[in-house]
């Protein structure tokens, strides 16, 4: 009887020594209105960045300071980059998202030509290796936009730059472009609906006209954009993959 509930027990000594053991670490996240934390005027528009905060062990702290309407640049000159940088520590992981904003040529105050754009990226990859972190690159998410039944690529220019970047920089890239269009495909064009902030005229308090926005989630498609990250974090980051929750 004793050796049988010796047994039991030792499973759940296991993992809290194990869980003791590992040092506690930070995940910041970079990035554009896709990603961030929404005020609660906007519900229910959320950033994917919201509920993946929800996915990690207690080891982990995710610090997501991307901000809406941000663009490389933005970023760095209004100051969010060096908050990230006088917080990090070694082994931390730095997540940097942007491209719907480089890419608005018709906003002046954010927009990055390609070429400012990659050095922007090339700079966050060499300061955040400076603080002996980890940065992993992520493709802009994909807008909604189907012809013809099939999801269009919305980023044509800037997804195949951050590929490049990663690429000769070495760095851990996760194609979320790619991913998102798969998954609106998987809904199709009318469900896919069902994943943004789509409301109709007095259906929310906070848009009595509606809304009919192909470029922010609603909870349920931030949820499913998190958890393509995710999938992506157990292939190419097996050690930061073994912090998230084990579902039961």
């Amino acid at each position: 009887m004793r050796l049988f509930k010796l047994f039991w027990i030792l499973p759940f000594l296991f993992s809290f020594v194990m869980l003791h053991q590992k040092k506690k670490i930070k995940i910041f996240l970079a990035g554009d209105s896709t990603m961030s934390v929404k005020r609660l005027g906007a519900y229910p528009e959320t950033g994917w960045g919201m509920p993946f905060v929800h996915f990690w062990d207690s080891t982990v702290t995710v610090v997501n300071l991307a901000q809406n309407g941000r663009s490389t640049q933005t970023f760095i000159t209004e100051g969010w980059w060096k908050k990230i940088m006088d917080d990090a520590q070694p082994g931390d992981y730095v997540f940097i998202q942007f491209g719907h904003n480089d890419e608005s040529v018709e906003k002046k105050d954010r927009y990055t030509t390609p070429e400012q754009y990659m050095a922007n990226l090339e700079k966050f990859i060499k300061e955040t290796r400076d603080k002996k972190a980890i940065p992993v690159l992520i493709t802009p998410v994909s807008r909604r936009k189907f012809t013809n039944g099939e999801a269009q690529a919305t980023h044509a220019t800037y997804t195949p730059l951050v590929l490049k970047v990663a690429a000769l920089q070495k760095v851990p890239v996760i194609n979320l472009d790619l991913k998102s269009r798969q998954l609106y495909q998987s809904f199709g064009e009318e469900t896919s609906k069902l994943l943004f902030l789509q409301l109709k005229p007095g259906e929310h308090p906070n848009y009595p006209e509606g809304k009919n926005d192909n470029t922010h989630f609603n909870e349920l498609g931030a949820r499913l954009i998190a958890q393509l990250v995710l999938a992506d974090i157990k292939t190419l980051l097996p050690a930061l993959a073994d912090r998230i929750v084990k579902l039961k």
